[in-house]
């Protein structure tokens, strides 16, 4: 859209509409993520600062984004999400047995792991993989690269401050 469209579909909207959030908004908005049932909130910023994002830039998952588009400045909405939904199912095959010979080639070597280390592998390219430890012994470690949200049915809530 050229800058005379714009000018067009600004006058052709009422002066006291509020801003609609489309493709490649920027966002002010405080929202939380939860898991559906339990109430436990995973990441939430109501009561601290608002976020600020820009859709399409990778900042929320793409199913979240979707579900601001059409949101006006200054509403508040609860979404629920079924499994997979936001962060996509749990695959098998990301639960991948590392060799204790790449765990010293790629960490600290001598390192110990447990459960639950979050541990960080270079990509061929170039990129980073991070996965969970999920079990260890003397000759490596079984590591979960699935999402920590693959696979949970979530509730987004969001309320949007600001519209550009």
């Amino acid at each position: 859209m050229n800058s005379a469209e714009q000018q067009q579909q600004q006058r052709e909207q009422p002066q006291n509409a509020a801003p609609q959030v489309g493709p490649g908004a920027h966002l002010t908005l405080h929202y939380r993520i939860s898991l559906s049932g339990a109430g436990a909130d995973v990441i939430s910023t109501f009561g601290d600062r608002p976020a600020t994002l820009t859709l399409g830039h990778g900042q929320l998952a793409d199913s979240l984004e979707q579900r601001l588009l059409g949101l006006k400045e200054g509403d508040r909405q609860v979404f629920e999400l079924a499994p997979g939904e936001a962060y996509g199912e749990r695959n098998p095959e990301l639960i991948q047995r590392v060799s204790r010979s790449l765990l010293e080639a790629q960490g600290e070597p001598g390192a110990l792991y447990a459960p639950g280390d979050l541990l960080d592998f270079a990509a061929p390219n170039g990129g980073r993989y991070a996965g969970i430890v999920r079990e260890s012994d003397a000759t490596g470690v079984v590591v979960d690269f699935n999402h920590p949200l693959a696979g949970q049915a979530l509730q987004f809530e969001v309320h949007l401050l600001g519209v550009l």
